[in-house]
């Protein structure tokens, strides 16, 4: 079910569930078409072709490939992300058929780098395993050598990625005291690095790090982290991944774990989702969370918006603000 009020603006599809008050500036703003479920590619191209619209505000389920973009609808002159990523669909297919594809990458950095942080925090402290005994009751005393975790404070952390989110990362955790390192394609320049410390060659850092936090996007590095790589941080490291589930081999993640090489990880995406691999959910070493580092009210009105602003201009005969 969709709710259709398109006015005259060229017509714009909002292919999720969004936020209300993203949905209630669709309809004010654009007369948008709203869907109230998360539409697939075919079904929300389906709707911009029967009614001529040019604007589709997508999420992850519209997957749109080379085959779609093939044949894309005439009056379609802009899809929307509302994510940072795109890499559920062929963007440069998509470009290259003459459409315009943007994303929202300023609005979520924060709230990101803050869930990368608790999950850091969560792996170190033992929280899944902290928590888990208050849920059955507590009810037995715990002494001095006992359930032991890792304090966080003061050690060196490894930042894979360090943009805008990566940044964030390193603000929070100068506030613990933390020596930080960071692998990136290029340096940045000295203000930005506040003060961390650029290791060119990824192999040459992992044995640096008691701790290792990924934020680069999926499509730029395969999957960065092998059993080789793994095996590169020092025995009892801890690992988060807020970035993309494909940049790890899962398998290798898993042994790292149980061995005890790792002695922990804190984990908000998959290479499946959401059918994540189910031996992670039986370790007690692992924090986990269901790929939701951008689910605070601010952040997802501010995603929705974001969309809209790009769907603005570009229906305006202007720019868009943040094309992919």
């Amino acid at each position: 079910m969709v709710q259709d009020n398109t006015a005259a603006t060229g017509g714009v599809l909002v292919a999720r569930r969004v936020p209300e008050a993203v949905a209630e500036r669709a309809r004010r703003d654009f007369g948008a078409i709203v869907a109230d479920h998360d539409m697939d590619a075919g079904e929300a191209l389906a709707i911009v072709a029967e009614k001529g619209l040019a604007a589709l505000v997508s999420g992850g389920k519209v997957r749109l490939t080379a085959e779609h973009a093939a044949h894309l609808p005439p009056s379609l002159r802009i899809v929307a992300n509302t994510s940072v990523g795109h890499d559920h669909m062929d963007s440069a297919a998509v470009k290259a058929a003459g459409v315009i594809v943007t994303n929202t990458p300023d609005v979520l950095t924060d709230c990101t780098a803050d869930l990368a942080f608790m999950l850091l925090l969560n792996a170190c402290r033992r929280g899944h395993e902290y928590e888990a005994t208050m849920r059955k009751g507590w009810r037995q005393g715990f002494g001095m050598p006992d359930f032991l975790g890792l304090q966080a404070s003061g050690k060196t952390l490894g930042i894979v990625g360090m943009g805008r989110i990566g940044q964030a990362m390193a603000r929070r955790a100068q506030g613990f005291g933390m020596k930080i390192l960071y692998n990136n394609r290029r340096r940045l320049p000295a203000e930005q690095e506040m003060g961390a410390e650029y290791v060119p060659d990824l192999a040459a850092m992992l044995p640096r790090c008691d701790i290792l936090s990924l934020h680069l996007p999926g499509g730029e590095a395969g999957t960065l982290m092998t059993a080789g790589n793994f095996a590169l941080l020092p025995r009892g490291a801890v690992f988060v991944n807020t970035a993309r589930g494909a940049l790890v081999d899962e398998d290798a993640l898993i042994d790292a774990l149980k061995s005890g090489h790792l002695f922990a990880a804190g984990l908000d995406v998959f290479r499946r989702e959401p059918d994540f691999d189910l031996r992670f959910a039986e370790l007690p070493n692992v924090f986990l969370t269901p790929h939701v580092a951008s689910a605070t009210v601010e952040t997802r009105d501010a995603m929705g918006f974001r969309a809209l602003d790009n769907v603005a201009a570009v229906l305006a005969g202007k720019a868009p603000l943040d094309p992919v």
